[in-house]
């Protein structure tokens, strides 16, 4: 039996540095195992990070800009009885179940509405610009 002690092998990897080194992958001529061996990489490790890019769950968490639209507010009437929470203006109220919508507001008031479907990556990056 062979016990190990010292420097954990482990590293911990940004996920800057992690596609910088994937990108090295688009290389005309590169080779899978250079790049591995350059960086000191599995190749196992490698191919974990390409699926992972390729599935969404790698990004860069570098705020960027989206598009935007500002449309005038809309009027919403009240709701009959005047009791219940108003619906938020701008937006139509969710009549139909199959489009479900989220709402999350952020301590400063902005309030951030998407469709119930939208991939955690994709909400990652809306929610990374917000907090910039």
């Amino acid at each position: 039996m062979e016990i190990i002690t010292g420097v954990e092998r482990r590293r911990p990897w940004r996920a800057e540095e992690k596609l910088r080194i994937l990108a090295e992958l688009n290389e005309p001529g590169v080779k899978f195992s250079e790049v591995a061996r350059r960086h000191d990489v599995s190749r196992g490790l490698l191919w974990q990070w390409r699926d992972a890019q390729r599935r969404g769950r790698l990004v860069a968490e570098t705020p960027g800009f989206l598009p935007l639209q500002v449309v005038p507010e809309m009027v919403v009437p009240a709701p009959p009885g005047g009791s219940g929470p108003r619906p938020c203006a701008g937006l139509p109220a969710v009549e139909d179940e199959a489009d479900e919508r989220i709402e999350i507001v952020l301590p400063d008031g902005t309030a951030v509405r998407v469709a119930a479907s939208i991939s955690a990556a994709a909400l990652r990056r809306v929610l990374a610009v917000l907090r910039a």
